[in-house]
């Protein structure tokens, strides 16, 4: 463990510092600098003797976060790294983007500030980077197996790397032209540089993974033709269905969907030029959403320099402590200023929106009102509507599940009641060497779910063509204790 008296000496919680929000809403790189090292070890040595870790409950990878905050305050990077890939492939994804379930759960919470357990994951990954500490680990032998992963998000890339490491031929396919998924082009560099996924593919590249850029399954190949050239085939394809919200002057010029905003300007910032790219630039810009791509939408539109950001919630603001119906160590629902919260913008709670306002086929305003509870339901209130002028309105509502893409026409694949590509306590679908994980299969989730998943669903592939696997399986795909939909 780490210092033993640590959580005592230090009870101060510090985290990564941001850049300052004038200089950072001018560029698109991360808003995070780097941590002193001191800091850093001080922190990591908060890690305290719990005797139970329950941070292992609150991450679905099982990460092994005593060891590896331990190894941080002696100052052994390298074992720190080694443990940390032991049951994440891609830390610096997680550290970056996740929510941090771990810290909900940890112990020192109860009574202190949690441990910084995501800062230290992602000091351990960025430091292993540049000392050359990430290898490839390609495979001893290679079993004859062949294997098709859709979809080239966290899921997916997991799938593809725990069985290319065990010696199947694994190809990845993607339609968009370059590989990443949502890692790719949903996520604004400001969260995440897209470097990041670069490196990291670079090492799958030389481990032996294949990928397939610019496919579209479902119709540039069939599910079929995949199910004929491959041994298996895994659906990782994401839950990309957005939520609508069909109230009057949905189609006025200016509501979008949140991706059709993000995907465009994550484009443009690689240097490419998209086609049907929305510039917020001295627009007034309303977001419908409080969650994670809302935020990213706020973010986006200070770079492009709006007007006006603001954000609307239908529900009440959540609390800034745990409620009593939240009890650690479960993950609560709580107030959250993230980093594009700070760069400015309105956040309004209990507002309803009632209809798009437009002239001439145009948006100019959103009509809202208080939202009052009747029988459990949220319903505008009568008599307290009020129009917010904007030209621009982003969806940021959730999403509502998987693409078909033809999955069910051609490989009998069916669909639950949630919209997600069903399967059983295998991660088979009800097609045999059909398997699906991550969000088509769970449903609009966590990053570090997705990867999750993304590792037992492999096992059980494997399982599936060999008879037997040494491959972890941290969850099953019925394991929903602490998913955060």
């Amino acid at each position: 463990m780490a210092d033993p008296r640590g959580f005592l000496k230090v009870r101060q919680r510090e985290t990564q510092p941001r850049r300052p929000v004038p200089v950072r809403i001018m560029d698109w790189k991360e808003v995070y600098e780097a941590q002193e090292k001191g800091v850093l070890k001080s922190q990591a040595g908060r890690c305290m003797d719990c005797g139970v870790p329950f941070c292992h409950q609150g991450c679905p990878l099982g990460n092994l976060i005593p060891e590896w905050n331990d190894l941080v305050w002696r100052d052994k990077g390298e074992e720190a790294i080694e443990r940390l890939h032991a049951t994440n492939n891609f830390p610096e994804f997680t550290g970056r983007l996740c929510p941090a379930p771990c810290e909900a759960s940890c112990v020192l919470g109860i009574n202190q500030p949690a441990v910084t357990i995501k800062q230290v994951e992602v000091s351990i990954i960025d430091q292993a980077f540049e000392n050359d500490w990430v290898q490839p680990l390609p495979p001893t032998r290679l079993t004859g197996k062949t294997v098709a992963v859709v979809g080239s998000g966290p899921a997916g890339l997991a799938v593809a790397q725990q069985l290319t490491r065990v010696g199947h031929t694994v190809a990845v396919y993607e339609r968009d032209d370059k590989i990443g998924g949502l890692l790719r082009y949903g996520i604004p560099d400001f969260k995440m540089e897209k470097e990041q996924v670069d490196r990291r593919l670079e090492q799958m590249k030389a481990e032996g993974t294949r990928f397939r850029t610019g496919v579209a399954v479902g119709t540039d190949v069939t599910w079929e033709q995949l199910r004929r050239r491959y041994d298996a085939v895994v659906v990782a394809t994401g839950a990309t269905v957005p939520r609508d919200l069909p109230i009057p002057g949905r189609e006025l010029e200016g509501v979008h969907f949140a991706m059709d905003y993000l995907v465009p300007s994550n484009r443009a910032v690689a240097g490419e030029k998209p086609e049907n790219h929305i510039d917020a630039r001295g627009k007034h810009v309303v977001i419908l959403g409080g969650g994670d791509t809302g935020a990213d939408c706020i973010g986006t539109a200070h770079r492009h320099q709006a007007a006006s950001v603001t954000t609307l919630a239908i529900g009440k603001q959540p609390p800034s402590e745990r409620a009593l119906h939240q009890p650690w160590p479960t993950f609560p629902t709580l107030f959250e200023v993230a980093s594009a919260h700070e760069e400015g913008g309105e956040r309004t709670y209990l507002a309803s929106t009632v209809e798009f306002v437009g002239e001439n086929g145009k948006l100019t305003g959103v009509k809202v009102a208080e939202t009052e509870f009747v029988d459990g339901k949220r319903l505008p209130k009568a008599g307290t509507e009020r129009v917010i002028p904007a030209d621009l309105v982003f969806l940021s509502l959730g999403f509502t599940g998987a693409e078909p893409a033809g999955i069910t026409e051609q490989v009998s694949a069916e669909f639950d009641g949630r919209g997600n590509v069903a399967r059983d306590g295998y991660y088979m679908t009800n097609t045999e060497g059909v398997f699906v994980a991550g969000d088509a299969g769970r449903g609009q989730s966590l990053i570090v779910w997705a990867i999750a998943e993304g590792r037992a669903c492999a096992a059980a592939v494997d399982k599936f063509l060999m008879g037997s696997t040494i491959l972890p399986a941290p969850v099953a795909p019925t394991d929903r204790a602490i998913a955060v939909l």
